[in-house]
């Protein structure tokens, strides 16, 4: 299995695989036939989300706990909204929470990477239009959100879309453990075994109506225990096989 990661370098950043414990630049297209280049002895540093994707497609209520927790029946088909490209920042990057929107929540999701543009895909093939999983964490503005009725401005906040530390790629995503930790604490753990909805089903819903461009993410909802952040927190999403994706949160003003 190779993990990809990006690392801050020149306008787009420049990619690094993970082969066999070792590193090495990346050579060719990560979204088709790359290669591992030469090999790096120095650490690295300064990594940025693993993808810039155009679009995130999010399902939400995808758990059946978390349905529960949020006091909500469980969805006939996949509940669907996007999160605008401006929502992604990479590790270590700080998410910011303005005060003016009230409680703002983390929610922990294994999240998948398109390799290929996808369009009206069998369940059968989708693996194959798959680059791997990362993690995501959904940062949510809970009160907007019930306000609001719909989701899009209060999961649409600049930096509320973490995405990384890198792209897991040949891994299942049908039985991955799934962790939500805040300051050391450990509030949400599933796994993705438990999805109303598998990721086979979720590429063939979305792409009878919609093209997926590779670089997009799809990102499959989170278990219970969504809690809390606030400003000097740290939140920490942990997918099984990929690693485990850190944020601070700081204040936006």
């Amino acid at each position: 299995m190779d993990k990809i990661y990006r690392v801050r370098q020149g306008m787009g950043g420049r990619y690094v695989v993970e082969r066999d414990n070792a590193l090495y630049w990346l050579e060719g297209d990560v979204f088709g036939n790359y290669r591992p280049g030469a090999g790096i002895d120095e650490p690295l540093r300064d990594f940025v989300a693993p993808v810039t994707p155009s679009k995130i497609m999010a399902i939400g209520l995808n758990y059946k706990d978390h349905a529960a927790e949020m006091k909500k029946a469980l969805p006939a088909e996949p509940l669907l909204f996007i999160k605008p490209a401006t929502t992604v920042i990479g590790p270590e990057a700080g998410i910011r929470i303005p005060s003016w929107c009230g409680r703002v929540e983390h929610e922990a999701e294994m999240a998948v990477v398109i390799g290929r543009r996808a369009s009206r895909v069998k369940a059968k093939d989708a693996m194959d239009y798959i680059l791997g999983i990362t993690c995501l964490n959904d940062v949510t503005a809970r009160e907007l959100q019930v306000k609001d009725v719909q989701y899009s401005r209060a999961k649409g906040f600049d930096t509320f879309a973490p995405i990384g530390p890198c792209i897991a790629v040949g891994l299942d995503p049908s039985e991955l453990e799934v962790e939500g930790w805040v300051n050391g604490q450990k509030r949400q753990h599933s796994n993705t075994r438990e999805l109303i909805f598998p990721v086979p089903y979720i590429v063939e819903w979305l792409t009878r109506f919609c093209t997926l461009e590779a670089g997009d993410v799809i990102t499959t909802g989170t278990p219970s225990g969504v809690g809390p952040l606030v400003p000097g927190d740290r939140v920490m999403v942990k997918v099984q096989g990929v690693g485990a994706l850190s944020n601070p949160c700081v204040e936006a003003e």
